[in-house]
């Protein structure tokens, strides 16, 4: 029988019969409406909680045609051009859409632009560039032949980026383009609270207002192809005009430049190493951001109605682990369920009464098309975010798009039915509590609390071949018997590590913010982290962990001694390097699945004489078992008492240190698998000291898992596959109990 509530349904016109059927199929206790769609006045009055899409900044072309130097905008980067002379030309817009951007001419270029020459560095005086308005050109002269040029210049954004996405999914045709509008500007601010003023008198209907989201669109800019050309989900560059950066001039005491935003072309990447520029705009604009916030919220409280923000879109400025977002007054955060590192990411969000996810399939043509099956992508969507359900309870779900789309696919309307029901039972024999955490494991970079749960991302839960190897540690937490939390380098110097984290996981390529770049050459950070570890605590490191870009006194990994590996950069190949034996048995790797024909290749084939320069010492063959991802090549053992658990191909994948009282732990890379995640915690529970405590309510299948409610006196494993699947739960005295899971399945015992 299906259950009812913590479900919100999308609708649209003229499909009010439908609505009502499907609301209580899926027991649905609230309805909304998507980007396009307005709700019919009988769904209105199925007496369900009433979502309504609102947005801050575009939907009104009536007053901002008549504003057009109110669009927000965004520094863009020219593509870098030879001088073959002492005169370069450099055309603004190639490569990018001119439906969405257009060149800023109102403002004096000469003081908001900016000429660089490339090859050295150095700006162009602006005496000796001229802009071409009719063909958007800029003029160098006193060039440098054989130097390579650029221009980076404000551009008014101009179609809002997510209605054109949709727009282009969709095949809108010639529906209009919305164009966003910025609040810094005061006549544009007015209009936005005026008309939200009014808005909200002429929807006495609506129950909950979703912001979708608030003022400035996250990094995503097209090419002339209509594709993506940088997209960024934590980027700031769409949040500048003259004036605001006029007013930070005022505030901070020193001018920005417009490389502070293009920074080379990179636009300030998440994944960049912070600087006080950006770090400051941050502050900024978040703190413009989060005042008009506020009065958003108190409005909508004053008309009786809750305030919920959506986390994507435009959200940037809102920061919802930044510390104040609690004082915004937001009742809700609802936002799109990818994988378990998204769900957590809208889950653990502090500061509103409750958190709603979108799962996913969105009911878009993409999906839901003849021939297609939505109901896999359902399933497997429901299989990730369940695991990190149980770990931080999100209060409500629900789906987004076109509802007439789903309804034709009954066998996706069952599947809907299921995670539904399967959802309010997780929480109606939780009583919403996480489940218990075993270890209390640390994230160490950059970006620290503030990025909770987004490291190692570019766009929103989407795979990328250079971080894959990171993000997998993040997707393998969100479902663990962990708790997890993420502190910055600045956390460590400042106040040392806290005494009740057990493990420090530092990890990602050389120079990037999750890796730390020049923080290492503070001397404090690696005192604070040896006398740590030589202390009892566990540092795990992946990829290239506390590396400088600059080889330095010898060391690559300034924690390779913690760590027991360090990686050759070609400064000291003269220096021979020597590999123990592997020890293909260890605690870490009891789970890892070797083939006996593989294995017996192995033994048989032995190990090498040890060679100079990196390599030798492993087996001939791989051992295997393992996918570390994108490889890092020449890792190797800083001495011969490291204990090697992996070494293929002349470097080090795994290995493990003692360390004083503590000890390190190295792995090249964890993409996300139910093997990798296995690793994973036996690497936690291993590297803490903690090996006793891992057999209770253990599965002997990784691709299986258990959590543990100890208020609700209650167990469940899960299968996140779909396929049936078998396992062993070892319980605390000592007893077995066999699982035989269906497909996706989910079993409940007491405890």
């Amino acid at each position: 029988m299906t259950s009812t509530g913590r479900f919100t349904l999308p609708s649209e016109e003229n499909f009010a019969e439908k609505t009502k059927e499907l609301a209580e199929l899926w027991g649905a206790d609230a309805i909304r409406n998507s980007d396009g769609t307005h709700l019919d006045e009988s769904v209105l009055a199925l007496g369900k909680k009433i979502y309504s899409a609102y947005f801050p900044t575009r939907a009104h072309n009536e007053w901002i045609t008549l504003h057009m130097d109110e669009t927000p905008q965004v520094y863009l980067l020219t593509g870098r051009v030879l001088a073959e002379a002492d005169i370069v030309d450099v055309p603004l817009m190639d490569g990018f859409f001119e439906e969405q951007l257009k060149p800023n001419r109102d403002a004096d270029p000469h003081k908001y632009w900016e000429v660089v020459d490339r090859t050295t560095n150095e700006v162009v005086d602006a005496s000796l560039w001229t802009l071409d308005e009719d063909t958007d050109t800029v003029h160098v002269s006193g060039a440098t032949p054989m130097h390579e040029y650029t221009v980076s210049f404000l551009a008014y954004i101009i179609w809002d980026p997510v209605e054109m996405y949709n727009h282009l999914t969709n095949g809108w045709g010639d529906k209009e383009h919305e164009i966003p509008f910025d609040i810094y500007h005061p006549a544009t601010r007015k209009f936005v609270f005026d008309t939200f003023e009014q808005w909200l008198k002429d929807n006495p209907q609506v129950d909950v207002v979703r912001f979708t989201t608030f003022f400035y669109q996250f990094t995503l800019l097209f090419d002339q192809k209509q594709r993506e050309k940088v997209v960024d989900w934590f980027g700031c560059a769409c949040t500048v005009s003259p004036a605001a950066l006029d007013d930070f001039e005022k505030e901070y005491g020193y001018r920005l430049r417009p490389e502070d935003f293009v920074d080379g072309g990179a636009y300030n990447s998440a994944w960049r190493v912070p600087r006080k520029a950006q770090r400051d705009w941050i502050d900024f604009l978040s703190g413009f951001v989060r005042a008009n916030v506020k009065k958003l919220a108190d409005m909508s409280h004053e008309a009786g109605k809750e305030a919920m923000m959506f986390l994507g879109d435009q959200w940037i400025g809102t920061e919802p682990y930044k510390d104040g977002f609690e004082d915004l007054g937001l009742d809700a955060v609802v936002g799109s369920i990818g994988d378990g590192t998204t769900t957590r990411m809208i889950a653990d969000i502090p500061g509103v009464k409750y958190t709603e996810g979108r799962f996913l399939p969105y009911f878009f043509p993409d999906t839901f098309y003849e021939g297609n099956d939505p109901s896999i992508e359902g399933l497997d969507n429901w299989r990730k975010a369940r695991r990190a359900i149980l770990r931080s309870p999100i209060s409500r779900m629900g789906y987004g798009g076109y509802l007439s789309l789903a309804a034709k696919f009954p066998k996706f309307v069952d599947t809907v039915t299921h995670i539904a029901d399967e959802f309010r039972d997780i929480h109606d024999r939780t009583g919403g509590v996480a489940a218990e955490g075993e270890l209390n494991v640390a994230i160490l970079n950059s970006w620290g609390k503030m990025r909770s749960w987004m490291a190692f991302t570019v766009a929103h839960a989407l795979p990328n071949k250079q971080t894959y190897s990171y993000y997998g540690i993040l997707e393998s937490l969100s479902g663990m018997r962990v708790n997890v939390r993420f502190i910055s380098f600045d956390d460590v110097l400042e106040h040392g590590v806290a005494d009740d984290i057990d493990v420090i996981i530092n990890g990602g390529p050389v120079d990037t913010a999750f890796t730390g770049g020049d923080v290492w050459k503070n001397p404090k950070l690696t005192e604070t982290l040896r006398a740590w570890v030589r202390g009892g605590g566990a540092f795990v490191g992946v990829g290239e962990p506390s590396s400088l870009a600059r080889f330095q006194a010898g060391r690559f990994f300034q924690l390779a001694d913690v760590l027991g590996v360090d990686e050759e950069r070609y400064q000291t190949l003269s220096v021979d390097k020597y590999f123990p034996a592997v020890t293909p048995e260890h605690f870490i790797t009891a789970d890892v699945h070797v083939d006996p024909a593989a294995r017996e290749a192995w033994e048989k084939a032995g190990y090498r004489i040890p060679l100079s320069g990196c390599g030798g010492g492993q087996g001939i063959k791989p051992l295997g078992g393992i996918d570390f991802g994108e490889p890092i090549a020449n890792t190797f053992p800083v001495n011969e008492d490291v204990t090697l658990l992996r070494a293929d191909g002349g470097q080090v994948q795994l290995a493990v240190n003692e360390y004083g009282k503590g000890r390190g732990v190295y792995v090249s890379g964890l993409p996300y698998s139910a093997a990798n995640a296995r690793l994973l915690e036996r690497i936690l529970f291993w590297a803490s000291h903690n090996e006793d405590k891992y057999t209770a309510y253990s599965s002997t299948n990784p691709e299986c898992e258990v959590a543990v409610f100890p208020d609700a006196g209650q167990y469940c494993v899960i299968n996140n596959t779909d396929r049936p699947q078998s396992t062993d739960v070892a319980l605390p005295d000592g007893s077995i109990e066999h699982f035989d899971l269906d497909q996706s399945a989910i079993a409940w015992r007491n405890l």
